[in-house]
């Protein structure tokens, strides 16, 4: 089911809710742009969200853009481990539910 080429169909997006898309694309530019955090640490905490949401395209297409903006393996693996801390955290914090009086 994953392949990189299926993006090309979010052209079918474009044609059908053109207003939509456009201020989508617009904003999706704007969120990546340097502010008060860098485009590299934007980018990481996107790959750290992917990885969370395990969107295979949201992986690849963040990945990219962070090595582009000059992000390392390092840099890499640590946002994945907070990925893996973040979602293990959730896990235990929702035990609190399975112990009711």
């Amino acid at each position: 089911m994953f392949d990189m080429k299926h993006l090309t169909r979010l052209k079918k997006l474009d044609e059908n809710a053109p207003e939509a898309m456009k201020s989508f694309w617009a904003f999706e530019k704007q969120v990546f742009e340097d502010g008060a955090l860098s485009a590299q640490q934007k980018q990481l905490i996107a790959v750290a969200v992917a990885l969370t949401t395990q969107c295979p395209y949201c992986i690849e297409l963040h990945t990219k853009a962070a090595r582009d903006a000059g992000a390392n393996d390092a840099q890499l693996a640590e946002a994945t481990l907070v990925a893996a801390a973040i979602r293990a955290g959730g896990a235990v914090t929702h035990a609190s539910h399975l112990f009711k009086n």
